[in-house]
Formats: structure tokens, C-alpha cells, sequence
């Protein structure tokens, strides 16, 4: 027996509620990037790695809002149902989830791109400097 079979998968039915549930919590660099591209970004992005990294190079449309720096009154101009899309440098870091955490707290809908900057390069896409 394998690691990989170890641990029994989960049954079907369990597996489609928890892949179907994490969309709720999840895009991808690929839809981001169609909804920008169409002009159909219905949805608030935020760089949440900080200012210097937001300069160095960012996703198209993004806003630079450090994780450590959201709050409700850097938030306050955005109307009470705005998704907020965050991402930080990519799967190997966590400040895109400590990002949609705040969020949360604050009561705001988010989503995490988990794929990053990292995601966005791998997909060819290209960053703008500020």
C-alpha cells in the first residue's frame, strides 16, 4: 500500500461538496486575468504584499493594500457586498489568506487567487510597474 492510498479518498459525494464548496473561497490567475481582459471585473483585486513588491511589479488593476494595513477604514469606500479578489507572491506564501482573514473579520466577501504572482507569471501573463 502506498501514501497516496493509505488514507481512503473520500466518497464521491463528500468530494463533490468540498471541491464544488472551494470556489466559494478560491479563483484562479486564469479567470482573474479573463475577467480583466473582457472588462468584466466585477470584483475588487488587492495586492496585499506590500508597496516596494506592488512597484517592483503587480497584476493589471490591482490596488496596493498590504495585509497588515486592512482595515475597516481603508476599506470604508467600497459599498458593504464588493468581493475583494487578494493575492501576495504565490502558493508559498500566506498573506493572501491573512488577507481574506481581515477581510472576513470585517464582515467583506473575498476570495484568495492562491496562485500569485507566481500563478500570473506561469501563465504568461504580464505585470505592470507602478
Amino acid at each position: 500500500m502506498s501514501l497516496v492510498t493509505a488514507i481512503a479518498a473520500a466518497d464521491s459525494a463528500a468530494a463533490l461538496a468540498h471541491f464544488e464548496a472551494s470556489f466559494s473561497f478560491e479563483t484562479d490567475c486564469w479567470d482573474v486575468h479573463d475577467a480583466l481582459a473582457s472588462g468584466k471585473q466585477d470584483f475588487v483585486l488587492l495586492d496585499v504584499r506590500g508597496t516596494e513588491k506592488y512597484a517592483a511589479g503587480h497584476v493589471p488593476g490591482a490596488l496596493d493594500l498590504a495585509h497588515r494595513k486592512i482595515i475597516g477604514s481603508k476599506i470604508a469606500a467600497f459599498p458593504a457586498g464588493t468581493l475583494f479578489v487578494v493575492y501576495c507572491a504565490g502558493p508559498h506564501c500566506n498573506g493572501a489568506a491573512r488577507a481574506a482573514v481581515r477581510l472576513a473579520q470585517l464582515g467583506r466577501p473575498v476570495k484568495v487567487m492562491p496562485g500569485g504572482i507566481t500563478g500570473w507569471l506561469d501563465e504568461g501573463f504580464e505585470l505592470v510597474r507602478a
